[in-house]
């Protein structure tokens, strides 16, 4: 995967983040070349459960018409106990990424599990940290892994759906890939 660009675009809430994957969807982007990351509220009251149906993942709880839409768009999904983070779903390649790194027990430098994943799209090291922070803050990663030609197209629907943050992050060897452009939406 460290021939494809890659776009990484940060949104504030599920909503946010779903909406942006629905007009990706609609807009005729190929599914299975992105990812999407965030946390849940399992401390809620409502019943809160998952289970696998059809090779598909199903979610109780407040949040289960978003989760259960959101992986109906995407193949490949998962939930991560990472220390630091608490629960983390994941669903797209992403979630490949993430178990190679559990079980190969790849170490990237000082990198988180998630890092190493994220490390293994051809994300810089210096960009994880803001996107890990983003994390924890309870915010939401889309990830976009595609040839130059569909990231830029990618990105152009990413920009109409609002985004807290927007960067990509072009070919090459994710130990040299600097950030190509980044721009922040925020103040």
């Amino acid at each position: 995967m460290k021939t494809n660009s890659v776009v990484v675009a940060t949104y504030k809430s599920h909503d946010d983040a779903a909406a942006a994957l629905t007009t990706l969807q609609q807009s005729g982007f190929d599914m299975n070349k992105l990812s999407i990351v965030g946390s849940d509220y399992l401390k809620e009251e409502h019943v809160v459960g998952y289970y696998n149906t059809d090779d598909r993942m199903k979610f109780w709880g407040k949040m289960g018409s978003l989760w259960g839409g959101i992986w109906g768009m995407i193949i490949g999904t998962g939930i991560f106990m990472i220390p630091g983070f608490g629960p983390l779903f994941v669903g797209g390649p992403l979630v490949g990424m993430i178990v190679g790194a559990l079980e190969g027990g790849v170490v990237v430098g000082s990198l988180s599990v998630l890092g190493a994943g994220l490390y293994s799209l051809g994300i810089h090291k210096d960009s994880i940290a803001q996107y890990e922070t983003a994390l924890k803050s309870g915010k939401f990663i889309v990830i976009i892994h595609s040839s130059a030609e569909e990231t830029d197209q990618a990105r152009e629907i990413i920009n109409r759906t609002n985004p807290e943050s927007l960067a990509e992050h072009p070919p090459g060897n994710a130990s040299t890939n600097v950030g190509r452009w980044e721009h922040s939406l925020l103040p």
